[in-house]
């Protein structure tokens, strides 16, 4: 339900408003959050073990220790001055990946696919799924949810460290600050923003059609 003219289609075909996932968004999703379990929760969880040194580094974490010598907050730094803000956010992150998990488990038991509304060919995992109704409804509300939680995270995350003046990232030389830092945490940022807009979009749609 992206535009109100594809909106009008989607109900004629459905009888109901739906939330239409994406491409982008699914295959976001589905790469994004074994490595947010995989870093951002169960890493910063285990810590002291799983960092570099720890008994449970090696095999798991071991290709991780080069970020922690990027990114302080994440390293012996931060552990050893017991700055809590990693572990805040390494916890913050286990209701945020629950939703997006729930939102994948609405979207792939909940669906109609494109293709079978149109009587094409089987279509492949990361075809576009219609949600129709209330399942479609709560899918938006709970993707926009964990969306806004990212996004809000992320910035929160780029704000500590400038107004800490680069405590953590600081002793990078460019290279490694750009292409280790700032172009991945800019695609959480980008992805989570788009994600944000796009649902909220939906959840406008919807409320203006409730109303009539």
């Amino acid at each position: 339900s992206t535009t109100p003219s594809k909106t009008s289609h989607n109900r004629t075909n459905l009888g109901k408003w739906v939330h239409k996932t994406t491409n982008p968004t699914l295959a976001w999703l589905l790469i994004s959050i074994p490595l947010v379990i995989w870093v951002h929760t169960d890493f910063v969880l285990l810590r002291p073990l799983s960092m570099p040194g720890g008994s449970l580094e090696w095999p798991l974490w071991a290709p991780y220790e080069l970020y922690t010598r990027t990114d302080y907050i994440y390293g012996w730094k931060a552990f050893n001055e017991k700055n809590g803000f990693t572990s805040a956010q390494g916890t913050r992150n286990i209701p945020e990946t629950l939703l997006y998990i729930y939102y994948l488990y609405l979207v792939y038991t909940q669906s109609t696919q494109v293709q079978a509304i149109r009587g094409g060919a089987k279509p492949g995992f990361l075809a576009q799924r219609y949600v129709a109704g209330r399942p479609g409804a709560l899918a938006t509300m709970v993707g926009f949810a964990a969306a806004v939680m990212t996004l809000s995270k992320t910035i929160l995350y780029g704000l500590n460290e400038a107004y800490s003046g680069w405590s953590n990232v600081g002793h990078n030389e460019w290279i490694n600050f750009v292409f280790l830092w700032i172009i991945p945490n800019g695609a959480w940022l980008v992805a989570s923003a788009l994600m944000t807009f796009a649902f909220g979009r939906e959840i406008l749609q919807g409320l203006s059609l409730a109303a009539g």
